[in-house]
This record gives C-alpha cells, structure tokens and sequence, in this order.
C-alpha cells in the first residue's frame, strides 16, 4: 500500500518500523519513570508522586489498550 499524498517515500515497512520505534520508546520511558521514582525512593526517601503517576498511567494505558485490541481485533 502506498500513501498517495506522500509518495513512494512512506509505505508499510516505514510504517510498521514508526509503530515499533514508538512502541519500544514507550516502554523505555515507562521503565526510567519507574526506576528513577525508585531511586529516589531508596536513595533520598523521597516518595515522587510525580514520577509515579507518569509511570503508572503509561503501563495502565499500554494494558488497557492491549486487552482492547485482543478483544477487538
């Protein structure tokens, strides 16, 4: 499938390499939220509740949306 606003530059691969960088990005960013709350937890006894929820809502929206595409797709 090509885009035909966009040319031959954009096809599924690109697509499908865009879908997998930003996915593993994702988890990536979830798992430094998480392990610098824990740093700061165990090193400075200092509960970010900042860190916490940017990390907790990120692995709450990546499960609710794979229990959404399993049902769904």
């Amino acid at each position: 499938m090509k885009i035909p606003i966009l040319g031959i530059a954009i096809d599924e691969r690109f697509l499908t390499h865009r879908l997998r960088s930003t996915s593993t990005a994702g988890i990536v960013a979830v798992c430094l939220a998480m392990g610098l709350f824990v740093f700061r937890l165990c090193h400075d006894h200092v509960w970010s509740l900042d860190l916490l929820a940017v990390g907790l809502t990120a692995a709450a929206v990546k499960v609710a949306l794979m229990i959404w595409y399993r049902f769904t797709d």
